[in-house]
């Protein structure tokens, strides 16, 4: 069957919408275009939130962003490129998470809404306008979806509870020093 019907079309529409998104995304992390900050100054971010080191973890959003995103707009290697975009995003969720949902307030809606996409994507595929179609679905197999999903899943909950415990070890040591400045104004106020 040649003719494509409304489904494909509306898959090509979310593949390159979020796709492209994401690829912008990645480049400017990884090459510092549209505004970005290249790999230094997204790394420098990134060890501030809590990832590290910085500069690895630039490297890899970035590249989970821009190779995620761009397969995803080409619709190749769908179940992987959905997997890694997701990642990414709920990656970038843990940090806005303190905000609560809105973006508009610097919440993780925005890149829930992205992850939550490039899964579907991932889950659904890319429709038959689409490089995976073309190559026959060689690196678009139903086995794949579970399998790359899973992994994403893994090494995000890692990588996130890696990057809580560092932020809960500064608070617990800021608390400590707070704890022993105030333990010392009170020997000087007992002094007295």
């Amino acid at each position: 069957m040649t003719c494509y019907d409304r489904r494909d079309l509306g898959l090509l529409l979310l593949r390159l919408g979020t796709g492209g998104v994401l690829a912008a995304h990645g480049a400017q992390k990884l090459f510092g275009w549209f505004g970005g900050h290249g790999i230094e100054g997204t790394g420098q971010f990134m060890e501030s939130v809590g990832y590290a080191p910085g500069r690895a973890s630039a490297t890899a959003a970035g590249l989970a962003e821009a190779g995620g995103g761009t397969l995803l707009a080409l619709g190749l290697a769908t179940p992987a490129a959905g997997a890694a975009a997701a990642g990414a995003m709920a990656g970038a969720a843990a940090v806005h998470t303190p905000n609560g949902f809105f973006a508009a307030g610097g919440g993780y809606e925005y890149a829930a809404s992205l992850g939550l996409t490039a899964a579907g994507l991932a889950v659904t595929g890319p429709g038959r306008l689409s490089l995976d179609h073309a190559l026959g679905h060689a690196v678009n197999r139903g086995w794949m979806v579970p399998v790359a999903l899973g992994v994403t899943a893994a090494v995000t909950a890692v990588v996130v509870g890696a990057r809580n415990q560092r932020l809960r070890r500064v608070v617990d040591e800021e608390e400590g020093e707070d704890w022993e400045e105030g333990a010392g104004a009170q020997e000087v106020l007992f002094d007295r």
